[in-house]
């Protein structure tokens, strides 16, 4: 396979493809805000559009949100299909004041490209649209076919996708789906991800009293949320940080020997990431590493509480109602639904007779976990080590992407290639987002060499 005159035209046309990202970025196109909703259609608008004017057919499709943007070119019978996924929307930039320069006025900086969506997730699925851009202005035509599927509401869970999906099954058929929606393991170490964790979200409810009462009239008889909630929130982890809810560990699968020793062998710093959260210490589980911990064992983590009173100065008051959200991060045989309900019977059996307790569970999501060994998880190995320069490594990631199991569920995919092309500290959600040249290139190059790569190693 020779890449050299791809990468030559990636190189010589580096500048106006930054320049055309930055028409991308201007538009403020935050899911969350209705007041933005015109702001999200005109980046679908450009998206479409887009996708056109580099020789792809293209149709904006309606949900009951924002709209998805479908893509294509298939011009080879029996060769394979690559999906690519991507979103346009993206996260609110509050706080602005913390931003440096203005989020949706996109500004080279350093050898950095400075926006809101720079990173996540617009630069990202970009570097496919001028990969397959260079590929046929180049070769003519495309080695496989290509389907492209962007959507607008990533941001805010991805409330219409599975219908979506289901609606669109036959025509988004494909033998593997790439996600660039993440990134390296550390600077100048591409990975791959082939595992993630799942996610059990469940939020705790304690009504006491019918309403707010006086903490010196009514304190000594009347029951206290907070202090129900509290001593039931205390009881959900045991002294050595592990998980007290019974059977959270039952169907847990181990980490297997092989894994072990590859993590150890990744460039972990532990030292740096504790300086970088400000920490002392890091309290990983018993028997486990730091990154293990982190990426690949359950954990529980309470997200939020409130109730009473918080604001200045003192206010005497017995609550009428408490609440707190609980987070439970899964790994493969655990069960979203399952864990949820253990984690309700026990805190059920927790909670003090004097109030009452109700456990909405919100949302979950499946743990993956993908096979190295499938020929298309090492042709994209291959491709990003001639896009970076040097192979990747194979991480597990501890969080959870509900979408990527929709993909799998609803389209059957088991290819499913987590390509991260940003860095870890590009600020995604966070103030002074970015994305690295260097890397939006060098993205622009894997793309390119894995639609090469898929068709060396898919077709006979």
């Amino acid at each position: 396979m020779h890449l050299t005159d791809i990468f030559q035209k990636v190189d010589s046309n580096h500048d106006r493809y930054v320049r055309e990202l930055k028409e991308l970025l201007a538009i403020p196109s935050v899911s969350t805000y209705s007041h933005h909703r015109g702001d999200v259609r005109r980046a679908a608008e450009w998206v479409l559009n887009h996708c056109k004017r580099i020789g792809l057919e293209a149709h904006l499709q309606d949900t009951g949100g924002h709209p998805v943007v479908l893509a294509s070119r298939c011009p080879h019978p029996g060769r394979p299909t690559l999906l690519i996924y991507g979103h346009y929307d993206v996260q609110p930039a509050e706080p602005e004041e913390e931003w440096t320069t203005a989020p949706f006025q996109p500004t080279v900086r350093d050898g950095f490209l400075y926006g809101r969506g720079a990173s996540d997730d617009k630069g990202q699925f970009f570097t496919y649209l001028k990969a397959l851009e260079v590929i046929l202005a180049v070769k003519g035509d495309l080695p496989i076919n290509v389907k492209i599927l962007v959507e607008g509401e990533e941001e805010i869970g991805s409330p219409h996708l599975g219908a979506f999906l289901q609606k669109n099954r036959e025509a988004l058929r494909a033998d593997a789906i790439a996600i660039s929606d993440g990134s390296q393991f550390s600077e100048d170490v591409p990975a791959i991800t082939y595992g993630l964790r799942g996610l059990s979200y469940v939020q705790l409810n304690v009504q006491g009293p019918r309403t707010d009462l006086h903490s010196g009239t009514f304190g000594g008889i009347a029951p206290n949320p907070i202090n129900a909630l509290v001593a039931i929130l205390a009881r959900l982890k045991n002294a050595d940080g592990t998980v007290a809810v019974p059977g959270f560990y039952d169907t847990v699968a181990p980490l297997e020997p092989w894994e072990r020793e590859a993590m150890k062998a990744l460039p972990f710093d532990e030292e740096k990431l504790k300086a970088y959260l400000g920490l002392e210490s890091l309290c990983e589980e018993p028997g486990y590493s730091a990154l293990e911990s982190k990426t690949a064992r359950p954990t529980l983590d309470i997200n939020g509480i409130w109730g009473g009173f918080s604001g200045e100065g003192a206010k005497t008051v017995i609550p009428a109602k408490a609440g707190a959200k609980v987070s439970m991060r899964l790994v493969p045989h655990q069960k979203p639904q399952e864990i949820a309900a253990l984690l309700t019977r026990y805190v059920m059996e927790l909670c003090p007779k004097d109030v009452r307790l109700q456990v909405e569970a919100l949302h979950g999501a499946e743990p993956v976990l993908v096979s190295r060994d499938l020929p298309q998880v090492q042709a994209a190995a291959r491709a990003i080590r001639a896009g970076f320069g040097v192979a990747p490594v194979f991480i597990r990631e501890g969080g959870s992407i509900p979408i990527v199991n929709l993909f799998k569920e609803v389209l059957g995919l088991e290819a499913i290639l987590l390509l991260g092309w940003g860095r870890p500290d590009d600020g995604a959600h966070a103030p002074n987002e970015r994305f690295s040249l260097d890397d939006f290139k060098k993205g622009i190059r894997s793309a390119a060499a894995l639609f090469f790569e898929l068709h060396s190693c898919c077709c006979p």
